[in-house]
């Protein structure tokens, strides 16, 4: 009966031990997510699993967010994960554009960046139609200056993304961390895996 109870004891321990591996992992390390929308093509399409950093930028407190090491700073040009403002219950996954300070400004849908044109290598567009800024932000868009702490985030599918240019800004605290790699990808449409995604370092 003892022993029973002392095989009983370890098996306990190692599920505890293995949980709070997983929520340390989980919590201070990377995160697994999915991409549900096109929003992000092509760089990322429907179907991608990717490894998300979460140390990039630093070590943060779980639920209070707050910085306790800070490692550095988000860049123009990072895909990140942040807690949607419109529905905090949501993660997104945008293209990181504008940094603290910056004003930027949609014309035409080119992008620029402190009143400069912004050499964008990511963004594609796939719809021809220019809406005026009147009508709704998607090709016109700003002047807007990004307040401390925030950042303005968009989709490199410019035309068919609902992003900074919609809600406005993500503040630092909410970016949940930094786009690392594909390890996995699922083409629904065909009901196979897209093996030349496997393994692709985002950046």
């Amino acid at each position: 009966m003892t022993q029973q109870k002392s095989k009983f004891r370890e098996y306990v321990e190692a599920i505890v031990l293995a949980v709070v591996i997983a929520f340390f992992v989980r919590t201070f390390i990377i995160q697994a997510y999915k991409i549900p929308s096109g929003s992000m093509k092509p760089t990322l399409l429907i179907g991608d699993h990717l490894l998300v950093t979460k140390f990039n930028y630093g070590v943060k407190l779980p639920l209070l967010r707050s910085m306790l090491i800070p490692l550095g700073e988000p860049k123009r040009g990072d895909i990140v994960v942040f807690i949607y403002p419109e529905d905090r219950s949501k993660d997104f996954i945008k293209r990181m554009v504008g940094l603290p300070g910056d004003t930027i400004e949609v014309r035409d849908k080119k992008v620029f960046i402190n009143n400069l044109p912004w050499n964008d290598p990511y963004g594609r567009h796939v719809d021809s139609l220019m809406i005026p800024g009147a009508v709704q932000p998607r090709d016109n868009f700003g002047p807007v200056t990004v307040p401390a702490g925030s950042f303005f985030v968009m989709g490199d599918n410019r035309d068919e993304s609902y992003d900074s240019r919609f809600w406005g800004f993500v503040k630092q605290q909410d970016i949940l961390g930094k786009a690392l790699i594909i390890y996995w990808s699922w083409n629904s449409e065909e009901s196979g895996v897209r093996w030349s995604r496997i393994g692709k370092i985002l950046n």
